[in-house]
């Protein structure tokens, strides 16, 4: 019988469902909900600046500067638990990264719309590591020309790796389940040019 979902693009991503054990996992949410400086940053609109609908954090080395929709990200320090998930994500893609953006969703309220992490200082094909701990969500990824989605449910432990023409070539989300009661915290690791000093990070 023939495929009909054959011909149907599909983005150039790498999918470890289980990449950590669920206990580990575990212990690496508890332990970034302690030791992670968390902030509330607000976005401009038409209609004035609101609060993003989670909580972030954004980690790297000392020349990793972010500035998006009006907010400086001077990098924090590698904090121990983040600094461990780098080492192992590092390994699992083959690549460095010198920065993470970390968002908290602390319940299915929480949301990411629609974006691509198109920045140049990304590189025009960025590899970029996304870990999952805690509560599944659901994490879409819609084709610019045809519409197509493609959906993930990234559960605790997970790792998804989004590389190629990705970015160039697609938009991902993560859209809002009321039915999600439980915290899920996302690390978006990837490397960006030294010294920026505009654009925007990745989002995830």
């Amino acid at each position: 019988m023939t495929d009909l979902f054959n011909d149907l693009p599909a983005p150039d991503v790498d999918w470890y469902p289980d990449w950590l054990a669920p206990e580990t996992a575990e212990q690496f949410l508890a332990r970034l909900i302690v030791e992670v400086e968390w902030r509330q940053d607000t976005m401009g609109t038409p209609g004035g600046r609101v609060a993003l609908p989670r909580l972030t954090a954004w980690q790297g080395d000392a020349d990793a500067v972010y500035v998006y929709s009006g907010i400086r990200n001077e990098p924090q320090p590698w904090t121990a638990a983040v600094a461990e998930l780098k080492a192992d994500a590092e390994a699992a893609c083959g690549a460095r990264f010198n920065s993470v953006l970390l968002n908290r969703y602390r319940s299915g309220a929480d949301s990411m719309g629609w974006h691509a992490d198109r920045e140049p200082e990304l590189g025009p094909e960025p590899v970029i590591a996304s870990v999952s701990l805690g509560a599944a969500r659901t994490f879409d990824l819609r084709h610019n020309k045809t519409g197509a989605v493609q959906s993930f449910s990234l559960k605790g432990g997970s790792l998804l790796v989004m590389k190629g023409k990705t970015q160039a070539e697609w938009r991902h989300r993560v859209p809002k389940e009321p039915r999600v009661v439980g915290e899920r915290i996302n690390l978006t690791f990837r490397w960006v040019a030294p010294h920026t000093r505009a654009g925007g990070p990745s989002r995830g």
